[in-house]
């Protein structure tokens, strides 16, 4: 991307920052050594032999979701379109993480399932779990594409490689410590890089609060700036500028629906990348509470993330003439780096620039920790090659994870061609993801859900998905922002919802006996309550507690920024 290549957007590290930056790296590549020790069968590799405590499993679960989603996609949505997008942490994170943590954890954990489309093999069959494994299989490469183009970014801006050189470099990296520890590797870098990306965020936020004049400051330059849109955007509702949906009650049932319902719960409760985290906790109470307390620090991330971006619109000329309507060379996806250009001595440049790495290697390590196990168990082992010994499932796992990493550097040049790669990461999630919802939802509180209707509903909601965006690609639809997003991720969840009910009063479902732990109403309640002996004991560990703490405080939080 010949934008990356422009001088005026080089980073000028000092010999200090170098050093940092080294550290790091010896410090991650250490980490792979290590769980290296640990892994003695598939399970240790894949899941962590199920042995992790709440606290490592929380924030994983939390860093593992703070890649190039959170660091590029929000930063530049908060360059873009300002206040409103607050949406995708209070509308559209938190309640679905709430959901996972108290209605499905029970499930996914109980029934001691491997992966999420292990979960749609007991419940639906080979035909759903098929499709599911390699719709996700599909998704985690891209995906894992758009954190590996920006950690290679960062690369190229720090050292001035080219583009392809630095994609490289940043997958050889990522694949060297997950390939060596699994997912206990991934996990514990995670654990860290969370720590690291709040010390890059916390002082870019400060020093640009400061530079505007504080929040008030912060509120008049985007009101000179751009006196017509001001309004939406310092603002979370309605959030039209976001929809691209001018009517202001269909913006905020586009919000609600689409966003908070569809794509937040499709994401955070059957994307087998944030569930896996959970899975590898050591007990039921430990899983239930991962979603939980990761939610906590979701919550104010969204300050530190956001409010970056909005100042990058206003105090670096280029990004504020391009937001004007002038080609100056740069994209939204370059807020972050040009703030920390323009902001950040020598040493907190070093800071930030590995706090930056960290979270793209984190979204990249989780991408290819759950391929790797998806394809492993769920495509290798049920349909290619069976009942071979776990040994060898090992190795496939290690050679899975090269050929992730492989495909991710080709699927980084397709996140490339996005302006701002929220567009690109959203519409991804309503192809594969709301339509898997629709799926989850209707057959674990349906138990008349038929196997066939499963599958069926999957491949319709996909389909539908794709064609939404295609018609708005096409101009028959007129969707500016995200709006198409979410119209099409509301779509393929009702055609799904539909589909699969038709079929399934038209076709004989699963026998009773063969649904308990899979379906709500034939799950017995001792398998749902929390655990509250030896160190799941005492009232801050219930999940209950801490589910109506953490909705709490983002009830207090979308007053506040009404």
């Amino acid at each position: 991307m010949h934008l990356l290549a422009d001088a005026d957007l080089r980073l000028d590290a000092a010999p200090i920052d170098y050093v940092l930056l080294a550290l790091y790296f010896v410090v991650v590549l250490g980490i792979g050594a290590m769980a290296r020790r640990s892994v003695s069968s598939s399970l240790d590799f894949f899941l962590s032999g199920r042995s992790l405590p709440a606290w490592v499993t929380g924030l994983a679960f939390i860093s593992a979701n703070l890649g190039a989603v959170e660091i590029f996609g929000m930063t530049a949505n908060g360059a873009q379109y300002g206040l409103p997008t607050m949406h995708y942490y209070w509308i559209g994170a938190i309640p679905a993480m709430v959901f996972l943590g108290l209605v499905m954890m029970p499930f996914y954990y109980g029934s001691k399932v491997r992966s999420v489309p292990e979960f749609l093999l007991r419940r639906f069959g080979r035909f759903a779990h098929l499709v599911n494994g390699v719709s996700f299989a599909l998704a985690q490469v891209l995906i894992a594409g758009v954190n590996l183009f920006a950690l290679a970014t960062v690369v190229n801006l720090l050292l001035g490689w080219p583009l392809w050189l630095s994609v490289v470099v940043a997958a050889v990296i990522v694949l060297a410590y997950t390939s060596l520890g699994g997912l206990s590797a991934a996990v514990y870098n995670e654990v860290m890089q969370f720590f690291v990306i709040v010390a890059m965020l916390l002082p870019l936020t400060f020093v640009g609060l400061h530079k505007v004049g504080g929040w008030q400051g912060l509120v008049d330059k985007i009101t000179a700036a751009n006196p017509a849109t001001a309004d939406v955007q310092l603002s979370s509702w309605p959030g039209t500028n976001l929809t691209g949906i001018t009517n202001s009650t269909l913006s905020v049932l586009g919000i609600v629906f689409g966003l908070g319902f569809v794509l937040s719960f499709g994401y955070w409760t059957t994307n087998f990348a944030e569930v896996q985290r959970a899975l590898s906790a050591k007990s039921m109470s430990a899983a239930r509470r991962t979603p939980l307390i990761g939610a906590y620090p979701k919550t104010f991330i969204a300050l530190i993330i956001i409010i970056p971006g909005m100042i990058a619109a206003v105090v670096v000329p280029e990004l504020a003439q391009f937001k004007a309507g002038h080609d100056t060379g740069v994209t939204y996806n370059n807020a972050i780096l040009l703030l920390i250009r323009d902001l950040l001595p020598n040493g907190m440049l070093g800071i930030a620039i590995t706090g930056l790495l960290a979270a793209f290697m984190a979204g990249m390590a989780a991408n290819v920790s759950s391929f790797n196990t998806v394809f492993t168990y769920d495509i290798w082992q049920a349909y290619v090659r069976k009942d071979k010994p776990d040994e060898y499932y090992l190795r496939v796992g290690r050679l899975v994870t090269i050929v992730g990493c492989v495909l991710a550097i080709g699927t980084a040049f397709i996140a490339s061609s996005f302006n701002n790669i929220m567009d690109y990461l959203q519409t991804l999630f309503g192809f594969f993801n709301a339509p898997l919802f629709a799926t989850f939802i209707l057959g674990m509180f349906w138990k008349r859900m038929s196997a066939l209707a499963g599958g069926l509903g999957l491949i319709a909601g996909t389909a539908t998905a794709v064609t939404v965006d295609m018609l708005n690609r096409a101009g028959v639809l007129h969707l500016a922002g995200q709006g198409a997003s979410f119209v099409a991720a509301s779509a393929a969840f009702v055609v799904d919802i539909v589909l699969s009910v038709l079929v399934s009063l038209a076709t004989r479902p699963k026998p009773e006996e063969e649904l308990v732990g899979l379906v709500w109403s034939l799950t017995p309640r001792d398998r749902l309550r929390h655990d509250e002996t030896g160190e799941n004991a005492g009232w801050i560990r219930k999940p209950g507690v801490l589910a109506i703490g953490v909705l709490a405080v983002t009830l207090v939080l979308n007053i506040v920024f009404w």
